[in-house]
């Protein structure tokens, strides 16, 4: 009996455990899991406030935990699955990692990769978009609303 591929969604559901790991942290809810074979290979979430870091975001996280997991800096059979539209520095790695596939809940209206009218993902990188974004988009409007009621 054949292996039964896992949906995106399945994958995107994992994703969002780490951006809630984030958000009981204090850190900006963004979760990521990296998939291989359709196994996940790492999983990871924003740590910049933790470790004092700008470039600790989930997705820089994933990959580092992917390539050590795979003992391999290219992660072409993989897909990233991330709850936020990833920033131009993380698709700048998902390039150099030559990730497979890039599937993101909500985008990114201030920050996102795609504001940038010039290809940053490596040509061979797919693309989806809009996996689960209600859920994804929700959780990063609890966060923020959360902190603006901390400071008032």
């Amino acid at each position: 009996m054949g292996l039964t591929a896992l949906s995106d969604e399945y994958f995107m559901n994992e994703a969002l455990k780490e951006a809630r790991k984030a958000f009981d942290r204090g850190e900006v809810p963004v979760g990521a899991v990296v998939a291989c074979n359709n196994s996940i290979v790492a999983r990871a979430h924003n740590l910049t406030e933790t470790l004092h870091d700008v470039t600790a975001h989930a997705e820089m996280q994933a990959f580092t935990a992917a390539a050590n997991y795979l003992n391999s800096k290219y992660l072409r059979d993989c897909t990233l699955y991330v709850t936020l539209e990833p920033c131009l520095m993380c698709a700048g790695g998902a390039y150099w990692a030559q990730i497979g596939r890039i599937v993101y809940g909500a985008d990114d209206e201030k920050r996102g990769f795609s504001l940038v009218h010039t290809p940053v993902l490596h040509p061979a990188t797919q693309l989806k978009k809009g996996v689960l974004a209600s859920a994804c988009s929700h959780i990063m409007t609890e966060f923020f609303q959360k902190k603006r009621a901390q400071r008032d």
